[in-house]
């Protein structure tokens, strides 16, 4: 119930970023499962194509709204009926910058842990790390250029 208040304490412009956080966080669960990573990161690129943001925006702003943009979607995840994972999180994020005209790296890591291997997402915006700022990324090799499809169990 108090998650249900918190939700109408928020603004408007947090209310609609949560309830699309909520919405691609299932898409994306889904869409990760049946299209493959490749296919559902270009679905997600088609949704939102990228728009040039106003150029008197200031990156300080920017940066703002994308760290609010962060902090719903991270909440609209906490808050699922469901769990999802980093990469599904971190499309998500980078779908939702994208669709507004911020231009944010969705960046993948992998590391070999005692014969495992283990791979991370996180989102970055002008290379300051918006998602996961717990510093697990540090752990991770980020992968050059295009990510790959691999079964890999992410964090």
């Amino acid at each position: 119930m108090s998650t249900w208040r918190g939700f109408w304490r928020l603004n408007g412009f947090e209310r609609g970023i949560a309830l699309e956080a909520a919405a691609g966080l299932m898409a994306t669960w889904v869409g990760l499962r049946f299209a493959g990573f490749r296919r559902w990161k270009a679905f997600l690129g088609w949704l939102a194509p990228r728009v040039v943001p106003d150029a008197a925006a200031s990156n300080v702003s920017l940066e703002e709204t994308a760290r609010q943009i962060t902090r719903m979607e991270e909440a609209a995840a906490r808050n699922l009926f469901f769990g999802t994972n980093c990469l599904e999180q971190s499309l998500v994020l980078w779908w939702l910058l994208r669709i507004r005209g911020i231009t944010a790296e969705l960046r993948i890591g992998a590391r070999k842990d005692v014969n495992r291997f283990e791979a991370h997402a996180w989102v970055e915006f002008h290379e300051a790390i918006l998602n996961g700022l717990g510093g697990e990324h540090l752990h991770f090799a980020p992968f050059e250029g295009q990510a790959t499809s691999m079964g890999t169990q992410a964090h």
